[in-house]
Order: C-alpha cells, then structure tokens, then sequence
C-alpha cells in the first residue's frame, strides 16, 4: 500500500487546520509568536463579521462572513504551504519554527471561523452557503478551544509528536540506522529474531522521553484533551465523532457504512490470511507459526503489517508466479526517479489531461536531497490553490515506487481540476476520494500497459494471473482491516473508552480482531505502539485509505465499463482510453462542492460506494485460496 498521504489543502476537511494547501504527510514545526502572517488585518475583518452575523443572522451576513473566510484561506493558505513546504523539505530548528507559528495562527483562525459559523446554524441558507458553513465548522483537523494559549499548546504539541516521529534515532548493531533502511529491512530480513529486534527498537521511540521531558504517549493524550474540549466547543461530542460528520452522514450511520464495506471485503481477507499463515508455518515452524494463533507481526514484510507484499515469495502460487519482476524492468531499462515521474504524467496525458507545468518540474522534490533532513513520505502538494502543484519523494527505482507516483500525481490532477472552485470546496468530494483517484489509475499497471510503454517485450498468458493478483492482494487487500482499526482505536481514545493507561491494549485488541496479528513480544500498557505509526503522531484520519481501496475497485470498473472492456477486470487497462477522460475530470472538477454520492454518481452512475467490484478484482484468486484452504485450520 503506498497512500499514507495526509490532506492538507484549502478545502473544507483540512484547510482551516494549517491551510498548507497539500495533500502531504509534512512534519510541523516548533512555536512562538512572531511569524509574519500574510494579512494582518484578515482577523479583524473576519471577526467583525462573525459578531455581526451574531446579531443579525441573515443570508447576507452569511454571505459576506464567507467571502471574508475563503479571502483568509487564500491568502494565508499559501503563505503557510510555502512555510510547511521548506519545513517538510529541510527540517531543522528554524523551520520548525515557522511552521508551527503559522499552525498555531491558521488554528486560532480556524478555531474563530468554525465558532462564527454556529451563528448560521438557524438561518435558511441556500444549498451552496449552507454547504460551505458546515465545511468551516468542520474544517479542523484537531480544533483547539476558545480560550487563549490553547492552539498554540495544541501547535506545540503536535509539531514535537511530528518531530519525534521524523528524527527518532534508532540503533541496531551498534549504528544508527535510518527509518526508510529500517522499514526496508522488515521487508527482506527472514530471521525471526532479527525482525523482531528490528521491530521492537522501531517502536522504542513513542516511549523515550524527549527534551522537554514527555513522552510521546503523554504529549498524544494531553492533545485528546485540548482537541476534545474544542471539538465540544463546536458541538460535537468529541473528535471522533467530528471527523465521522464529514462524510455527509450522521456519524453512527457512516461508522456502520464502514462496517458494512469491510463485510463485503472480509470474506476474502480471511482465507488470504488462512492462506499467508499456513505458508508462514511452513517456513518458520509450529513454535513461530502456530496454525491456532494470531501471526506475529513482524513476520509480514511491513514495518506497521498493513501490508504484505514483500512476503509474496514465501506465499504466492509457486506455479503461477508473476512472469516478470517490475524493479528488475524498470532498473534493466534504464528508468531513474524523473523518467518515473514522466511516465506517470503520460498516463495522465493519455486519458486527455493536459501535462504537467514546468513549475512541477522546476520546483518539486522528486530524490532526496543530501545533507538535511527531509520527510521522504511520499506527498502532493498545491502551494497556491492553482497551479503550483509538486511532489515530494525520496523516489527509488523499484516496483513500489513506479506506482506510487502515479497515486501521487492522481492528487495533482485532482488539485488542479477543482482549482476554479471556492477554496472551502477545494477538497476531494470525501477523505476517500482523493487517496482513490491515483490508485485507480495504478490499477491499470497491467501486463498490457507495460508492453505498451516498452518495459514488456510480451503479454504473459493468463497462467500467471494469480501470482499478479496475490501481489496485489498481498497490498490492497491485506490493508483493509489495518485501515479501518486505525480510526477505530482514535474514535475509541477520542470517546474516552480507551485512556492512556489502556491506549496500548486497545490498539492490540483491534488489531487482534480485525487483522488476527500478534505481537512478536508481549506489550504492556506503558508502551504505545500506535506512535509508531506516522498517521497517529501527525492526526492524519485514516478511514479515507480504508475507503479508498474500496472506491478505486468500483472507478476501475467503471472506466473498464466505459472504455469497452468486456474481459476479466484484473486485466483492464485504461492507458489511452481518452473516451473516460471527460467524464473523470467531470468528477474532479466537483471537488466537494456537493456530497460525495453526486460525485460517485457523475462518474459510476450510483450514489453508494460498493465493494463488489473488489470482489469481482479478486474471483480467480479467491477461488484458488478456497481450494488450498480446504483442509487448513483457519480463524484466529
């Protein structure tokens, strides 16, 4: 799985919180009080309003407290993309700085917009207005309360979990080693003691304690209380019931909207995991292995186990492997990080969407550069709400790589696309949107779009099917129960059913349920392995990658439908299918302008996300998982 991306952008669900105009996982900065904001007088003017619309409550104070809202979200918005820009690309003291100043301003402004925008709440609005007042109450990720000093605790907090995460130093024979060497290692290394040392030091870092003389467990729930007190503030219960809200449901409605994907999807995950634990055994033993159990972890390929494609030469079909090794195409034709990059844009261009500007080129941080610390998480930006869009990657040539571009360059195109909108809407139609759009098109690295652009010299037959859809299985389908747990443990911890003194055996409860994984050693309750994973220290909502893999299915099958295709799904590709482009940016140009259902209904012609088409993906496979589980003991 390559989209743990975090939205940041203008639009209604992130923009207020830092307004970095991004679709990035950028780190934050440290604090302090003097940064220059890009209009000194935006507050007062946006204030002004906000009490004029509390003693009036017209349609017209609405209208000019929005204007005055969207003017601020400009102008500030890509003062603060440019500020988190150099910081995600050269971090250091100094940039931690600024952009936590301009965190902890965007917030304080968030937090008065979104307690402005209840003023409304009884006003008969148009559909439009109504729409973008419920964007700005909802537009914080984290939303501090009223009272002062509190966004800027709130900036200072979440910039040192970011921080922690990003410069955590970790050890192993003696040297250090860095996090992307470490996260590649899980992926290869096939001793079991060294992967679960490998494993435990990774997560070593949530609990160390830092400077200031916190830990990152006591930073995370001291940032659920201050976030909680502001998000009942709005009038929600808590965060989690606030994130829920933006997905134009009510929110126990939408948590049972998730449930009732992952049932469409979990039939599959099961005999997969039947399947990878047997073949587990086999390799490492009943005593490593035992076929009654949970698997252990740090015995699936990934750092986090949210995705396995690394094993898939202990698991996939010995007979039916794929026929060919993308790294070893890509490295024997003399692809580098920008020819990557190019051929994800000519895909793009292939479906009719004009190239890339020159400012991408000039101006995105496409390798790693030497001598400062970076975040090499892959992300897409746009700094301006226009035209300036970019990515940011330590780009390899490997098989992962290749589709990440194209995923990230999905949320360029899908930037650029609702670029003339209002910037409250210039979002994804739902969290999930956005992360689907470039994974639908990834969908479409088949056999057929390799020969096209000249990396296969021959299609394969369709023997060799199964071992590219257990590939594919191994990451997308793998991921799901990951991606719907991540959510759940926060909504828990947001509700206060889990504490901090039981944050860690709630994280493993779920996991146990959902992924039937273990741990390699056995966890107390004072360590706090979700810090581990980035998304937690930096708040990034993950049901949207949950929800992602379910819609990227449905959009494949419903360009496939569109571009003629009549075979099996697994083999459709897109590439060149100009007659889809149309409709798609059609899409696109919507951003969250109206509920996500018209959005799905623009481009599928149905209103309801549906994991039927990841079912239809993955029949041939799920049939030769059935057979070779027939007399397996599966269930954890």
């Amino acid at each position: 799985m390559t989209s743990n991306i975090l939205r940041r952008s203008i639009g209604a669900s992130a923009a207020i919180s830092l307004l970095a105009l991004t679709v990035a996982c950028s780190e934050q900065g440290a604090s302090s009080n003097t940064a220059p904001a890009a209009n000194e007088n935006t507050s007062e003017t946006a204030s002004s309003v906000g009490e004029n619309a509390n003693e009036k409550a017209t349609v017209e104070d609405a209208a000019a407290f929005i204007a005055k809202v969207e003017d601020w979200y400009r102008e500030f918005g890509e003062y603060s993309a440019r500020v988190a820009w150099v910081q995600a690309t050269y971090i250091n003291f100094d940039t931690n700085w600024l952009v936590t100043k301009a965190d902890t301003e965007s917030t304080e402004m968030g937090v008065k917009f979104a307690n402005e925008a209840k003023a409304f709440n009884d006003v008969e609005l148009p559909a439009e207005m109504r729409r973008k007042i419920e964007a700005i109450k909802l537009g914080l990720n984290l939303p501090a309360p009223e009272r002062p000093g509190a966004a800027g605790e709130l900036a200072e907090i979440s910039t040192r979990m970011g921080s922690t995460y990003a410069t955590g130093k970790i050890e192993l024979d003696g040297a250090e080693v860095p996090r992307n060497d470490l996260e590649a290692m899980m992926g290869t290394v096939r001793d079991p003691d060294k992967l679960q040392e490998i494993w435990t030091k990774w997560r070593e870092v949530p609990v160390a304690e830092g400077d200031n003389g916190t830990t990152m467990k006591d930073d995370y729930a001291r940032m659920v209380e201050i976030a909680n007190e502001g998000a009942r503030e709005l009038g929600f219960d808590d965060v989690g019931t606030m994130w829920r809200a933006r997905y134009d449901l009510p929110s126990d409605e939408f948590a049972a909207e998730t449930d009732r994907l992952w049932g469409q999807v979990k039939p599959l995950y099961d005999e997969l995991h039947c399947h990878v634990r047997a073949k587990l055994n086999e390799k490492y033993g009943d005593d490593i292995v035992p076929l009654d159990q949970p698997i252990r972890a740090d015995l699936l390929g990934n750092m986090w186990a949210q995705s396995w494609g690394n094993i898939s030469d202990l698991v996939s079909p010995g007979a039916a492997a794929p026929a060919y090794d993308l790294t070893e195409l890509l490295v024997d034709n003399g692809y580098d990080a920008k020819k990557i990059v190019e051929t994800g844009e000519a895909f793009f261009s292939s479906l009719g969407f004009e190239p890339l500007p020159e400012t991408f080129w000039d101006r995105s941080q496409i390798t790693k550069p030497e001598g400062r610390e970076v975040v090499c998480h892959a992300s897409a930006w746009n700094l301006d709400g226009q035209d300036d869009i970019r990515i940011k990657m330590c780009t390899k040539v490997n098989s992962d790589d290749f589709q990440t571009v194209h995923h990230e360059l999905g949320h360029n195109y899908y930037q650029r696309a609702y670029k003339d909108l209002s910037p409250i809407f210039q979002t994804g139609a739902n969290g999930g949107f956005h992360e689907a759009i470039g994974d639908m098109v990834a969908l479409s690295i088949t056999p057929e779009y390799l020969k096209t652009i000249g990396l296969l010299d021959d299609v394969p037959d369709a023997s060799a099917d199964l071992g590219l859809l257990m590939n594919t299985a191994l990451e997308k389908i793998a991921f799901q129960p990951f991606g719907l747990l991540m959510d759940k443990w926060r909504w828990q911890v947001f509700s206060g059913e889990l504490t901090p003194e039981t944050y860690n055996d709630g994280w493993w409860a779920l996991r146990t349920q959902y992924q039937g994984i273990r741990p390699p050693v056995e966890r107390s309750s004072d360590y706090f392995d979700p810090g581990g994973k980035y998304h937690i220290p930096g708040n990034v909502s993950y049901t949207r990658y949950f929800i992602a893999n379910i819609l990227q299915f449905q959009f494949h099958k419903a360009a496939c439908e569109m571009s003629g295709w009549t075979g099996p799904l697994h083999r459709c590709s897109v590439y060149g299918a100009d007659e889809i482009g149309e409709k798609f940016n059609a899409m696109l140009e919507m951003g969250a302008s109206k509920p996500w259902p018209e959005a799905l209904e623009a481009f599928t012609g149905t209103t309801e996300m549906d994991g039927s088409a990841v079912v239809e993906y993955f029949d041939p496979l799920m049939v030769w998982l059935k057979e070779q589980n027939a007399n397996r003991q599966c269930g954890w």
